[in-house]
């Protein structure tokens, strides 16, 4: 029988499905790309927000309409919003199967199998704190680059998010593990980029060492055979000296910072049970600089319950100041069961969607400046594909992490490969998007 899998939300998630996509090349299944061709349908969800929710509510049925006028004989829902809203869903949703959460995906190849014997829907939530690390991938990146989780869950409990309550407690990976499986993506795949994820990669091995390890992951990921080193999602709190200045020294880690600051108004960051304040993101902003080297991308959560008009005024300040290269800005979501969906003073969502798009226009005018101060620069950039309509190559360089950053569109002289690295020279700018030209 053939499974076709489709992954909604993060790049965790992405990982979660390359996971159980490999027990199931294992067991002996046939895996598809095209969801028409399966006899089993796959959907990982994700739960994190409700505009993430309806997507995957979207999909499901979407999937389950290949039930009636496709192939599909089962249809299975695993990940996020499964591990949430089990219970509900097996009983709203008849057209699905079986159910899974988060973990014991290496069980499931055996379900597939009672599932069709029996003929019986059945569900499994799994202990949030259950953790199924493997080294076992079927890659849905391009060769070239590679997620690395290297830990999963969260114990920050910040007051609008419910990934505690789906993840379970920040767990890290063993180190040593982690260090063979990105040899493993090395040797077996090419990988020239690896991508180091989790709710919050800073403070890596804390939980198990009683002393934050990411610095001794980075040093050994360094002594393999990879070009670049990128870490996602690092929180502002954890993020010292020592780490700045090494990531500043090493050659492979790209000197790109993700740091999810959510807000600027200390009392709305007091709220949010962020471990932060506005004088600590100053602080942070004139240590980062002193560096005149990193890339910064953040997101931020608009229209939080009591963020007043002096708040909001108080974020738009900060994006205004051009300190930050990238930013993302989400509205608030109401999660239920979070400590922020019983606060007081919830705003209208029309409030909300006009200090998003202020804030997003804000940033591109900030953008466009940071962008045009490196035209001129040779910069290193990874080569990804060719778009036909220019006529020409594209790819990302360092300050670019994929799917959410821009691209730098490029020419050359000479045939080049695709993951290859190439010296390019930013000659203009096309929008929010760079042209160059290889040299040397």
């Amino acid at each position: 029988m053939k499974i076709g899998v489709v992954s909604l939300g993060c790049d965790k998630n992405r990982i979660d499905t390359e996971n159980m996509m490999a027990y199931l090349q294992e067991d002996g299944f046939e895996l598809t790309a095209e969801v028409e061709d399966a006899d089993i349908v796959i959907v990982n969800t994700c739960g994190f927000i409700e505009s993430a929710k309806q997507e995957s509510i979207d999909t499901i049925f979407e999937m389950a309409s290949l039930k009636k006028d496709g192939k599909c004989k089962y249809l299975i829902v695993t990940g996020c919003l499964s591990q949430r809203y089990m219970e509900e869903m097996f009983n709203e949703m008849p057209e699905v199967n079986l159910f899974l959460g988060t973990a014991n995906y290496k069980n499931l190849p055996q379900l597939i199998k009672d599932m069709v014997a029996t003929g019986k829907r059945n569900y499994y939530k799994n202990d949030i704190n259950t953790r199924d690390f493997t080294r076992k991938r079927v890659l849905t990146t391009p060769q070239h680059f590679a997620y690395l989780k290297i830990a999963e869950g969260c114990s920050n409990h910040c007051t609008y998010c419910a990934i505690p309550q789906i993840r379970g407690k920040y767990t890290s990976r063993d180190i040593d593990d982690v260090v063979e499986e990105a040899k493993e993506l090395v040797d077996n795949y090419g990988i020239k980029e690896l991508i180091l994820v989790a709710q919050d990669v800073s403070i890596f091995g804390q939980d198990k060492a009683n002393k934050c390890l990411l610095i001794d992951l980075l040093d050994r990921l360094s002594k393999i055979n990879v070009e670049w080193i990128r870490l996602l999602y690092l929180y502002p709190e954890n993020i010292s000296d020592e780490l700045l200045d090494y990531m500043a020294n090493n050659d492979k880690i790209c000197k790109y910072l993700d740091i999810p600051l959510q807000h600027r108004s200390s009392s709305v960051l007091k709220r949010m049970n962020r471990h932060i304040n506005k004088d600590y993101i100053d602080d942070l902003f004139n240590r980062i600089e002193k560096y005149n080297c990193f890339t910064v991308r953040s997101t931020f959560i608009v229209g939080f319950p009591g963020e007043t008009e002096e708040d909001y005024n108080e974020l738009k300040e900060f994006i205004k100041s051009g300190r930050i290269d990238r930013c993302g800005f989400f509205t608030y979501s109401k999660e239920e069961g979070t400590a922020a969906a019983r606060l007081k003073e919830q705003l209208p969502e029309d409030i909300k969607l006009q200090r998003q798009a202020e804030l997003y226009d804000i940033q591109q005018k900030v953008m466009v400046k940071r962008m045009k101060r490196r035209l001129g620069q040779i910069v290193d950039v990874i080569y990804e594909g060719i778009d036909y309509d220019r006529q020409m190559f594209y790819g990302r360089s360092k300050s670019d992490a994929p799917e959410i950053d821009t691209k730098v569109y490029f020419t050359a002289d000479d045939l080049v490969d695709v993951g290859s690295i190439y010296k390019v020279e930013l000659v203009k700018m096309d929008g929010l998007d760079y042209i160059g030209k290889v040299r040397g």
